[in-house]
């Protein structure tokens, strides 16, 4: 099978022209060794092909995961074709990764993708001129509407030699060039490699091509060569090499890229000028927050949620039921499927809703180019606890899963930047605990249900600010490091892109309902029918309400100290969705939510409702969270912290709201 690459800088439209590629027909997994998010699939066009998104970049020098695992990508893969985005409206950016795969001597593609952003900003390529400069096909496109999709196709045909490109270095380097071709010709591991680039990207200390050079000697001769050069040119060589490459496309552009001096104000310039305001941004950011959960707890998902909710636990419940006494099945096993599995599972599915309608609203801010706006806006009130605004977007990522929030943080350079990011993500509201918010809110606080879980995302949010600030003193030490974000031009994002993410987001959320929680649904139904003694009639003779009576104390402070309430916060460690499905059960309410409703109503009040949604907000992160945690961290330690504290700081939290609450009220 023919293997294409599919490479360029980040935001210059790499994921829509793979979905463009390959349709449905992809893969994810993660690269050997890192969690680096791997994408492969199939063209549509030709089976025989297979394309690789390999990570966007913007150069083969590896400084961060991503470049490392291009690097690696590059030496150890037989590549048939490369196929390079780039953005029109940045070319001169771009260009830079695009030489160094030009050196790279495989056959080329150019997407010249955004062409109709370049035009927005008054750019004008002579595309011809761009393919006689770099020896390539050169297709302009806009590969989230699909055009010039065809051409592309065609221009794989045309794409069947290696580009004959070859930037002059001058004198000095050339002379390093030609002298380690000469001491790599002959090593296996280079045979079917490029020696130019392989000699170049030795030249610039890539550290994953130093590491195939076994030979001691020659190892010695290159570090000579390279302080030779950098005595000769009194400076490194790999600076050198990057001026003279920026210098070849400076002038290159010249003749091929024009840009009109008068062109009117974009209109990504007129939403800046206010979503990104000093006063105004982080005032319009927490709007955004609330809006969209009026639109998930309110407007749209509330209704849906209600339809769903009377369609599992009215006619599918029913009709389970009344299949299973036709065929006489036995009373206790009615009961574990009709009681257990249904009111566990389904207890948890009737907020798919909102979750997805979440997901759609947040997947609609990503691609219109919103978030990056948020992760700017919010770069000085991360500055107050030694960290950037780049530490914000995991914890935006978090809001989703705080899973993919925390390998997100592998983006920051520091590494103790890294690790305070890890441990205040998962204070960021994921959607997991959304099921617990909207069951409560629906039930203690129906009028006012976004009010109420904006208030503690807000609060999530600050109680992460406030951690950093201590975390800062203890951990950071004065260890910065700078803050460069490439704010994307705002789009109207595509339907199918944002249905596409919607469900790449939320079918976790199911799929967990059909592994995780169905498995917890089991053990706890059975935990919570029988005992030493066998099957019971009253569940407060279980194992379970053994076990919950035990701990129920701890939380009996906080006014929800039930052994029903002890079970289902403990079960939530496996997954905060499971709270729920434990009260389904538990409360032995059949799964119905109105059923489910009246029981909490007369357990809860309004102040230890709330309570205990502040509790699952900040209180022990799920297992999947802390194994991530751990891999990252690479020791238990800090996931082993992590738990100790975030129990403490919800118990705390919880107890003040519990006690200021009933004061008040």
């Amino acid at each position: 099978m023919a293997v294409y690459a599919l490479v360029g800088n980040p935001n210059a439209g790499k994921t829509s022209l793979f979905n463009l590629l390959t349709g449905t027909r992809q893969h994810v997994g993660n690269w050997p060794g890192v969690t680096v998010e791997k994408k492969v699939g199939v063209a549509k066009y030709d089976e025989s092909i297979q394309i690789v998104d390999l990570p966007g970049i913007y150069s083969i020098s590896p400084f961060s995961i991503e470049e490392k695992v291009a690097s690696q990508f590059l030496m150890e893969e037989d590549i048939d074709k490369l196929i390079n985005i780039v953005d029109a409206s940045n070319l001169e950016r771009n260009l830079y990764f695009t030489l160094q795969l030009l050196e790279l001597g495989k056959p080329m593609v150019m997407s010249l993708n955004m062409i109709d952003v370049a035009k927005t900003y008054g750019i004008q390529i002579d595309v011809k001129l761009l393919e006689e400069r770099l020896g390539i096909p050169v297709v302009p496109m806009m590969a989230r509407k699909g055009k010039g999709y065809d051409e592309l196709i065609q221009a794989f045909d045309q794409a069947e030699d290696p580009p004959n490109f070859q930037l002059d270095y001058g004198a000095e380097i050339e002379w390093g060039i030609h002298t380690i071709e000469q001491l790599i010709h002959d090593l296996p591991q280079f045979r079917y490699h490029n020696l130019r680039w392989i000699a170049l990207q030795l030249l610039e200390e890539n550290s994953v091509v130093e590491g195939y050079i076994e030979d001691k000697k020659v190892w010695d001769h290159i570090l000579a060569i390279r302080e030779n050069l950098a005595a000769k040119l009194n400076t490194s060589v790999a600076q050198v090499i990057r001026e003279k490459r920026f210098l070849w496309i400076n002038q290159m552009l010249q003749d091929v890229m024009t840009i009109d001096e008068n062109k009117q104000i974009t209109w990504t310039e007129r939403i800046d000028a206010v979503v990104t305001h000093k006063y105004l941004g982080i005032p319009l950011f927490f709007l955004f927050m609330f809006l969209t959960f009026q639109a998930t707890f309110s407007w749209i998902g509330t209704p849906l949620q209600d339809l769903l909710d009377g369609f599992i636990n009215g006619p599918f419940s029913h009709t389970v039921k009344q299949l299973l006494i036709s065929i006489h099945a036995e009373e206790w096993l009615i009961r574990f499927i009709v009681d257990g599995i249904i009111a566990g599972v389904g207890g948890v599915l009737v907020f798919v809703p909102q979750i997805f309608v979440l997901f759609f609203i947040i997947s609609f801010l990503e691609d219109s180019g919103y978030m990056a706006r948020a992760a700017f806006v919010m770069d000085k009130a991360m500055a107050k606890i030694g960290l950037n605004g780049k530490a914000f977007i995991p914890m935006i990522i978090g809001f989703g899963c705080n899973v993919p929030g925390i390998m997100a943080a592998r983006t920051m350079e520091q590494e103790k930047e890294r690790l305070i990011t890890i441990l205040l993500s998962p204070f960021m509201s994921c959607s997991a605990r959304l099921a617990v918010y909207a069951l409560f809110t629906s039930i203690f606080f129906r009028q006012y249900q976004s009010i109420v879980v904006f208030s503690l995302y807000v609060l999530g949010i600050i109680l992460a600010i406030l951690l950093g600030l201590i975390f800062k003193r203890f951990l950071l030490k004065q260890e910065e490091s700078l803050f460069v974000l490439e704010l994307p031009p705002y789009r109207v994002p595509m339907v199918r892109s944002l249905l596409l993410n919607t469900w790449d987001k939320g079918k976790n959320f199911i799929k967990k309902a059909g592994t995780v929680i169905f498995s917890m649904a089991v053990v706890l139904w059975l935990l919570a029918n029988f005992s030493f003694q066998g099957m019971v009639e009253n569940m407060s003779d279980s194992f379970l309400a053994l076990f919950g009576k035990v701990l129920a104390p701890i939380f009996a402070p906080l006014g929800f100290g039930t052994w029903q309430s002890a079970v289902a916060l403990i079960s939530g460690f496996m997954a905060k969705e499971i709270v729920v499905s434990t009260m389904s059960i538990v409360y032995g309410t059949g799964g119905t939510i109105s059923d489910l409703s009246g029981v909490i109503q007369s357990i809860f009040t309004p102040v230890t409702a709330y309570a205990f949604m502040v509790f699952v907000l900040l209180y022990t992160p799920c297992m999947a969270t802390l194994v991530v945690m751990k891999k990252e961290t690479g020791s238990w330690k800090w996931p082993l912290f992590s738990i100790g504290y975030s129990f403490t700081i919800a118990w705390m939290l919880a107890f003040i709201v519990n006690q200021i609450g009933h004061l008040l009220i």
